[in-house]
């Protein structure tokens, strides 16, 4: 990779942490607002699941589009609905309805700057380094939503609960001034055009991708659930212990935790090249499934051996993203990358819709906010990551052509 290519992907990956700051922002400040607005664990759930629940409704247009639209103009549009989204938020959210609705708008935003961004940086650097450069892009967006946690809190300390979404706000307003700049100009390919915009078939019939894919489901489940409510559990462990120094507080931990895991997926992908990225998947998510299992009673313990219980499972729910994705995408016929990305983001982030909801319903069913109700919902995430191994071995996904198991095993495509 040349030096000029190198900044471009460090120019596009700082304008995706530019749109995500926004993006833990309810999740920094759930107690605040769980209390303010009087909600139950699932009407907060709710809220949670309907900024998923927009990326997944914009998601299949906006991200195949890069197949026939420049992903310059579909990312600086996405990232404005961003920007006025979270805006909105500060301005105009009072309650479940309308917090869900503009979450929802902020989240159909994110459909149309996340994989778009990833389109446009791979469409213009060699297939053999997409892996890596997948690596490092998805840790921008970890990076991005890591800031945003103790952005939120400091913010709303200094100024109030508006602040963290104007910030947000601007800082995806300049986002969609950065990457038409950075990014070349890029045509659509011969091929993209043979076929209908929404035709996925060719995509539903490829094991490897679709093997990626649902384990990217899967993986965004647990990810977001956890991400949605690390927060409140750690309050509710300082609950139990009394007080922390502000170096420990609940923000300040979530973010570490999400910073943590930005090497984590580094370290995987790298693992995936060498060793096998079927294989690496199903050991990551056998890992994580016991380690969710466990998470639940961590407070019974004390308030720092459930913040480190936090930090190890922030570990083990990021690690295998980038594998996924990397995976889908170098599966993915050339002239169809945009769709095979649609389709992982659709089901990818429909598992992260139904995971915060799904995670307030188990705290609720198991007696609200005590030892048992966290024992319960961090336990359905164990069932949810136990389905991934499973998955694998089903589908038998392919190595990429930049594996080095592949060229071992005569399999590189």
């Amino acid at each position: 990779m040349t030096r000029s290519w190198v900044l471009l992907v460090a120019g596009v990956c700082a304008a995706q942490v530019l749109t995500m700051l926004g993006f833990s922002a309810f999740a920094a400040l759930l107690p605040w607002y769980r209390e303010t607005w009087q909600m139950t664990n699932t009407e907060a759930g709710w809220i949670g699941a309907g900024f998923f629940a927009g990326y997944v409704l914009a998601v299949p247009l906006l991200v195949s589009l890069t197949d026939r639209v420049d992903p310059r103009l579909i990312y600086a549009v996405s990232a404005l609905l961003t920007a006025a989204a979270n805006l909105a938020f500060a301005w105009a959210a009072d309650g479940v309805v309308s917090a869900a609705l503009l979450r929802a708008l902020a989240g159909a935003g994110l459909a149309g700057t996340y994989m778009p961004g990833l389109k446009g940086l791979c469409d213009h650097i060699a297939p053999h380094r997409h892996s890596r450069v997948t690596a490092i892009y998805t840790s921008s967006f970890l990076l991005g939503s890591a800031l945003s946690y103790p952005l939120a809190r400091a913010t709303f300390d200094a100024i109030g609960p508006g602040a963290p979404f104007v910030v947000g706000g601007i800082a995806a307003g300049l986002a969609a001034v950065l990457v038409p700049v950075l990014l070349p100009r890029r045509r659509p390919g011969a091929g993209s055009t043979n076929r209908h915009l929404l035709d996925f078939r060719p995509v539903f019939r490829n094991p490897s991708v679709m093997a990626f894919t649902l384990c990217y489901a899967l993986h965004s489940w647990e990810l977001f659930a956890f991400h949605a409510w690390v927060v409140a559990f750690l309050v509710f462990a300082e609950g139990l212990h009394g007080s922390v120094p502000v170096a420990f507080a609940p923000t300040v931990v979530a973010a570490v935790l999400t910073i943590l895991g930005m090497p984590a997926m580094i370290v995987a992908n790298e693992l995936a090249i060498r060793f096998g990225r079927a294989r690496t998947v199903s050991v990551i998510m056998g890992l994580s499934a016991l380690v969710a299992v466990a998470m639940g009673a961590t407070p019974m313990v004390s308030y720092g051996f459930a913040a480190i219980a936090c930090i190890v499972y922030g570990f083990t729910t990021i690690a295998e993203s980038a594998v996924v994705t990397a995976g889908a995408f170098g599966s993915a016929d050339p002239d169809a990358r945009g769709a095979a990305l649609a389709v992982h983001s659709t089901l990818g982030f429909a598992g992260a819709s139904i995971g915060p909801l799904a995670f307030g319903i188990m705290l609720d069913l198991g007696g609200g906010d005590g030892i048992l109700a966290w024992i319960v919902a961090f336990g359905h995430l164990g069932l949810v990551m136990a389905l991934g191994p499973v998955v694998v071995a089903v589908l038998k996904p392919r190595p990429l052509s930049g594996d080095r198991v592949g060229k071992l095993r005569g399999e590189a495509r």
